[in-house]
């Protein structure tokens, strides 16, 4: 959060999996206010497709639950709330599987000033752990993403 503000740089999340932990848990840091601009909780496919750009062929083709999908949602809430980075989370929380892969499939995106990139993570334990699990893994990984853009 300190590299953000002292360089005057926004963030902001599109999240499924973890319905607004990411923007919680980012919020819960003193300073936020000066970095976070917003988010959405884009749950429903619709709703990725309406609110954050996601093209529906995308998802008719792949799923919810893809990379690709991860990049457009990061993408889209970056380009719409005007962020220099955004985050974003798409997966399978559990506790069964969903559109074919198993609890625990998660893919996260930064999207930045020079682009986008994403990781898949594979992660095991209950509902609550797996999505906990994917807030630390994705803003751990984003603070070297975004250190190693400036």
């Amino acid at each position: 959060m300190r590299l953000l503000t002292e360089r005057g740089e926004t963030l902001s999340c599109a999240e499924s999996l973890t319905a607004g932990l990411v923007a919680a848990t980012v919020a819960d840091t003193p300073g936020a206010s000066a970095v976070l601009l917003g988010g959405v909780v884009a749950y429903a496919p619709r709703l990725k497709v309406e609110l954050l750009g996601v093209p529906a062929e995308l998802i008719d083709r792949v799923g919810t639950v893809d990379p690709a999908v991860a990049v457009a949602l990061a993408e889209g809430v970056r380009a719409r709330t005007g962020s220099t980075w955004a985050l974003s989370t798409t997966g399978v929380a559990g506790p069964g599987p969903s559109e074919g892969k198993p609890a625990g499939t998660v893919h996260v995106a930064v999207a930045g000033p020079t682009g986008t990139v994403t990781r898949a993570l594979r992660l095991t334990g209950t509902r609550e752990e797996v999505r906990r699990r994917t807030v630390d893994e994705l803003l751990g990984w984003a603070c070297s993403v975004v250190s190693d853009c400036g």
